[in-house]
């Protein structure tokens, strides 16, 4: 399948250098070759393979070539002021894609070397949207809460082999690339935590109760969590703080970049979904756009919650309540409309006989809804 940043990605190579990160699995090397198909002499070269390392620190590439691919980049030491000559005298019209994970996206962040010189991209797990046209709204969700996004599970449309996936995976990830970024005796304690969050999708996070859980300190629970966001396991989203009477919860709510990887109830994991095709549309509209948009949530002390809330240069746009099966309007719902009045709310059912409007708020199926998203 074509990825749904596949054509934006081919434009900006005209331009810029490209750069795109994402969680490891998520199609970045498989998305990167077959951009090559756009070029007349590409050229795709691994950091992690002896011989293509040679060519890539001797640049010894062929300067015909109108496309260089450079994968796990960010390994090679002063790899940015690498990039930054190498790019400023390359050949007319020769374009460069760069591809990476956690490690990439992390020190992209740090210093200004490469200011000016590149657009980047976060690819993200599959969506209901980049399957529109190809699975029914509906039965995208499903397996979508049931298998997750990554390509592989999801395509092997099989509970057994998903899970055989999954093992692997994460094992791979705790054995290579959290020893990255910790200590081999602090690996323990990110699996418990792991663990945890696994069970705690959805709900506000107290760094107090999980360093009781595990009986460490709470700012190394702080550091461990950055890590797993790092790694693309996890992703926060945190309260939105505007305009509310009531003071409001501070902690973030944690879900994970696969679906099929949580410890909860089929609504959890739907809830799960629903964030995670959010987070891939609001990331689409800042990375295409320069949109400053963002995804949040709203819980106030008494109680009361909306599961999420779109907001757009810091000014809240929309209210979105997820229900499994639920078709009569939410009591959270009914609550904000009064206090939020003019702000358009949304609940989203998966398992809808009939979509309805009450008090002028949509009760909609969320696969339709989701489809309809950017990304």
């Amino acid at each position: 399948m074509k990825r749904y940043i596949y054509e934006k990605v081919v434009k900006d190579l005209g331009k810029k250098m490209v750069f795109i990160t994402g969680p490891r699995q998520v199609g970045k090397t498989y998305l990167a070759k077959s951009i090559q198909s756009e070029f007349k002499s590409p050229v795709y070269l691994n950091y992690d393979d002896i011989d293509d390392a040679l060519t890539i620190q001797k640049r010894t590439w062929p300067q015909s070539a109108d496309l260089i691919i450079l994968d796990e980049i960010h390994k090679m030491k002063a790899w940015k002021n690498f990039l930054k000559g190498t790019f400023d005298t390359r050949p007319e019209n020769q374009a460069f894609l760069i591809t990476g994970s956690a490690r990439l996206e992390t020190f992209r962040q740090t210093g200004d070397s490469l200011a000016g010189r590149y657009f980047h991209y976060r690819l993200n797990p599959i969506s209901v949207k980049e399957l529109a046209g190809n699975v029914e709204p509906s039965t995208a969700v499903s397996k979508l809460t049931m298998l997750g996004g990554f390509p592989e599970p999801f395509l092997s449309d099989s509970e057994d082999e998903a899970k055989r996936w999954r093992h692997q995976y994460y094992t791979n990830l705790v054995r290579e690339d959290i020893l990255d970024f910790s200590k081999i005796n602090e690996i323990r304690s990110i699996r418990l935590l792991i663990e945890l969050l696994k069970k705690r999708v959805g709900s506000p996070l107290s760094l107090a109760s999980l360093a009781r859980d595990l009986q460490i300190a709470p700012n190394t629970v702080r550091k461990y969590i950055s890590i797993l966001e790092s790694l693309y396991i996890i992703f926060l989203v945190r309260p939105y703080h505007k305009n509310i009477a009531r003071a409001i919860l501070k902690e973030p709510k944690v879900y994970f970049y696969d679906s099929g990887y949580i410890d909860g109830n089929e609504g959890k994991r739907l809830e799960n979904t629903v964030a995670m095709c959010l987070l891939k549309h609001v990331q689409y509209l800042q990375d295409t756009q320069g949109e400053e948009i963002n995804l949040h949530y709203i819980k106030t002390k008494g109680g009361k919650e909306i599961d999420f809330v779109l907001s757009r240069e810091g000014k809240l746009q929309q209210c979105i309540e997820v229900k499994l099966s639920d078709s009569d309007l939410s009591a959270q719902l009914k609550h904000f409309r009064a206090k939020l009045p003019g702000i358009p709310m949304v609940q989203l059912v998966h398992n809808l006989h009939r979509e309805k409007e009450l008090s002028g708020t949509p009760i909609v199926s969320a696969g339709n809804w989701l489809a309809k998203l950017s990304a």
